[in-house]
């Protein structure tokens, strides 16, 4: 574990610095939380709703993070479940099918205005709202976060060999969709 997480925790660990602590984790890693989730979610407000989630998870249950990974790590973690949690909710009371979902997410993609329709970019964002929630991920951690498969087999409590086959497969599938559009 880094020095200042550490020093971060000890300081979370006691009452009087608690706020100040937890107020210097979530700038140290509110960013990069974001756009993890921003990744799966898509929508600036969903992404904002589920990092507030998050946070709130956080200082609930930072007292008792055993160290056992990094705070980096384990913060990841708890976002990815959040953005699944918050997918899954979406896919329940939309009573649809994977494919209807999959085209209300390429429709959030067509409409936010951080996305250019003339750039390649675009059309990989679209790629990627194809692909079923965990290969999204894995995708995302690995080609945006470039996230080694070591680290991301922390997180998700997946063999690397697992995650190189799913990275594979969604890469493949976003190959073969930005061919073909």
């Amino acid at each position: 574990m880094h020095a200042d997480d550490k020093e971060l925790l000890m300081a979370f660990a006691n009452e009087a610095t608690r706020e100040q602590a937890f107020t210097q984790i979530i700038k140290k890693y509110q960013e990069k939380l974001y756009w993890h989730i921003r990744r799966m979610v898509v929508e600036h407000e969903d992404a904002n709703d589920v990092l507030q989630n998050l946070m709130i998870k956080v200082w609930k249950s930072l007292a008792n993070f055993r160290e056992d990974s990094q705070l980096y790590t384990w913060l990841y973690r708890i976002a990815t479940n959040e953005s699944l949690t918050f997918l899954e909710k979406q896919k329940r009371t939309a009573t649809s099918t994977w494919d209807d979902v999959a085209e209300t997410m390429t429709n959030k993609v067509k409409a936010d205005s951080f996305f250019d329709a003339n750039k390649l970019e675009w059309k990989l964002q679209l790629a990627i709202q194809q692909l079923p929630d965990k290969q999204k991920l894995v995708f995302n951690l690995r080609y945006f976060d470039e996230m080694p498969y070591e680290k991301m087999s922390e997180i998700l409590e997946t063999s690397e060999g697992a995650l190189k086959a799913s990275y594979h497969h969604a890469a493949k599938k976003i190959e073969e969709f930005i061919r073909n559009h």
